[in-house]
């Protein structure tokens, strides 16, 4: 059992640290899929209507120094779905995540995501997660933590440990049912140097 939860933590912290290298440059990340020309600080990710545990989440994104809020901020998220599994689309010779979206913060930082509970792939033991991006004007793309699931029976309390040692438990949504949606808030700190 311990040798269990030691590999789920494992997991959690690998995942959460990987890196950008996999792709050739941050120009390939898939927040360069859309123009930032029309985005706004609200959007939905497809399937939001049909899904039953929808899900809004919304926060503010912070300068490096936790307190001025960031203005002009693309936030990027991609998502399984409700099994866990990243449905694929194909158009034409570009291959995508189905369930993503991408918003701007406004001029106080705000941002706000419709989008449905994510399962997690129980084959490998794999956390309910949100997978963001951050852009910053004239900066290079990059990944930030992924946003958790209180509820999710993987995420341990040695997990949950873990996190709270690395000054990190806010990853951890804490969702409130309210008119038949779920409710959550997760606001976001910028690196200081990328």
């Amino acid at each position: 059992m311990k040798n269990r939860i030691y590999l789920i933590c494992l997991s959690l912290v690998l995942g959460s640290f990987s890196v950008i290298s996999a792709q050739e440059s941050s120009k390939d990340l898939p927040i360069y899929d859309q123009t930032d020309l029309h985005l706004k600080n609200v959007d939905t990710i497809p399937g939001y209507a049909s899904k039953t545990n929808k899900l809004k989440v919304s926060g503010t994104i912070y300068m490096s120094d936790g307190v001025t809020p960031a203005k002009d901020v693309i936030l990027y998220i991609q998502q399984p779905d409700e099994n866990g599994d990243f449905e694929l689309i194909e158009d034409n010779d570009n291959r995508y995540v189905n369930h993503r979206g991408w918003i701007k913060t406004n001029a106080d930082g705000q941002y706000t995501f419709y989008t449905f509970v994510p399962g997690g792939d129980r084959r490998y033991n794999q956390l309910q997660q949100l997978y963001p991006i951050v852009k910053e004007p004239s900066k290079e793309a990059y990944e930030v933590e992924t946003f958790l699931f209180d509820e999710d029976p993987l995420l341990t309390k040695t997990c949950r440990k873990r996190m709270e040692k690395k000054g990190d438990p806010t990853r951890i949504l804490k969702l409130d049912l309210q008119e038949g949606v779920y409710i959550a808030k997760r606001d976001i700190v910028l690196k200081s140097d990328v």
